[in-house]
């Protein structure tokens, strides 16, 4: 039989694990300081924005229980999973801050429990926060100590917004930090129970699952930037096509093809604030933190590099179009995402912005931004449209119809989203992101290339 649950923090993750479990059979309990989520989470109903949300809490709602009482949470449940925030401070690293106080709440509620539980941190920590600043926190405000009397582990997700759920259910791999082998053993056959893919569980100390989460993010996020590197590579090269050469990359099997696609930057309320962490932690500890700064750094920069790409292309007085404001299709989220950036930029060197995402209706502080009620609506107004994020609403855009009523319309195209799909059309001037001039067609372009041999001095 499957152990009954609590979650503390119904944000995204949190209320989606509770909705993903209860379609699992688990019965669990949801935890919060805001009534309104707790509310909406007893109901249920969404208290947040996020794919399949609303109807699988509502499909499961005789497996729930949402309360505001930790204590009681606690006493009804063996396992109790904590997702609360943990923002970036001042220095790149994690605050931690609302983790101690639903620890210190735990904690309270141990004290009076004699079965043993265990304790979860899933929220993203550094090294040394699990045992040096919140297991001190538990063993005081409970009067025990873990290991014999309670679980303690650090078990984070591995999780992208729009598919949490899906995520949550099938992951590569579930990993857990672990007090001690019981605890490990407890959250390892949970696991075992909710997961749908039978993934493997990889057991270690705390201190190597906190390095390990905040090293996935870091390495994906440079797989990423060397894509986009390679990609603005190939623009400086005549016949180069960036999609080409990833997908032979792709090939090799200690490089693998997920996250090699060149094309914006990566953006969103985990990579960027990750690779940061990870470099805090580097020269905190007094290690090069060479590979994350500069990760980091080439990904803050594209935004200025396409808008120095377009700006030419904008006639005086024009207008630029972005299609795509959220770090991703499928998301609403706008926290450091490039299109969001993008159009930003673009307003600060002066140019008139009109944009539109499917999930995104403002851009709240983003002065010079117009937002449009459809895709449709950018393409009929803009000089220039710039095709920000791959989302499949922009490919079932009727380009053809669109450009019959167009003088003259230039698509910039960041993801070669349309390569196929715009017409041949005297009104269509279309640009590709991450691909070179056709030989023979850019003068400039081959005689760069060309110099770097002709003018080398003999050997």
């Amino acid at each position: 039989m499957m152990a009954r649950v609590s979650i503390v923090g119904l944000g995204k993750l949190g209320a989606s694990m509770v909705a993903a479990i209860a379609s699992r059979g688990g019965d669990v309990i949801g935890v919060d300081v805001n009534p309104d989520a707790v509310a909406a989470v007893a109901n249920g109903r969404a208290p947040v924005l996020e794919t399949d949300l609303d109807t699988t809490l509502a499909a499961n709602r005789d497996r729930i229980r949402a309360t505001l009482d930790v204590a009681e949470a606690v006493r009804d449940s063996t396992i109790t999973f904590v997702i609360v925030p943990t923002p970036s401070d001042a220095r790149g690293a994690f605050a931690f801050d609302a983790a101690a106080t639903a620890f210190e709440a735990i904690g309270r509620a141990l004290r009076t429990k004699d079965a043993y539980h265990v304790v979860v941190l899933t929220s993203t920590v550094l090294p040394g926060t699990t045992r040096q600043a919140l297991l001190p926190v538990l063993e005081r405000a409970s009067g025990k100590r873990a290991g014999p009397d309670f679980g303690l582990c650090y078990s984070p997700e591995f999780i992208a917004l729009g598919s949490v759920i899906r995520d949550f259910l099938n992951p590569d791999f579930t990993l857990i930090g672990e007090i001690d082998a019981r605890a490990g053993e407890t959250l390892e056959t949970y696991y075992g129970q909710v997961m749908t893919n039978h993934a493997p569980a990889r057991r270690m100390s705390i201190e190597n699952a906190e390095l390990a989460k905040i090293s996935v993010n870091s390495f994906v996020t440079m797989k990423i930037t060397f894509a986009n590197m390679l990609a603005a590579l190939c623009e400086a090269i005549p016949g180069a096509d960036v999609d080409v050469v990833t997908q032979a990359l792709g090939s090799d099997r200690r490089i693998g093809s997920r996250y090699l696609t060149g094309g914006l930057g990566y953006g969103g309320p985990c990579f960027p604030r990750d690779n940061v962490a990870l470099a805090f932690l580097a020269r905190a500890l007094g290690t090069p933190a060479l590979g994350p700064e500069a990760t980091d750094a080439a990904n803050v920069q594209i935004p200025a590099r396409v808008v120095a790409r377009i700006a030419p292309l904008v006639p005086t007085g024009g207008t630029v179009g972005i299609l795509g404001l959220a770090y991703k299709p499928a998301s609403h989220v706008v926290e450091a995402a490039q299109g969001a950036a993008l159009a930003e930029a673009c307003a600060g060197r002066g140019l008139r912005v009109v944009a539109f995402d499917p999930l995104v209706t403002a851009l709240l502080g983003r002065d010079g931004v117009q937002m449009a009620a459809s895709a449709a609506e950018v393409v009929e107004v803009a000089d220039v449209v710039v095709i920000a994020t791959p989302d499949p609403a922009f490919t079932a855009i009727d380009w053809t119809a669109l450009l019959a009523r167009r003088r003259a319309l230039t698509i910039v195209d960041a993801w070669r989203l349309l390569s196929d799909r715009i017409p041949a059309s005297a009104a269509a001037r279309y640009h590709v992101l991450g691909r070179g001039p056709t030989p023979g067609t850019d003068a400039n372009a081959e005689a760069r290339l060309a110099s770097l041999w002709t003018d080398t001095p003999a050997r």
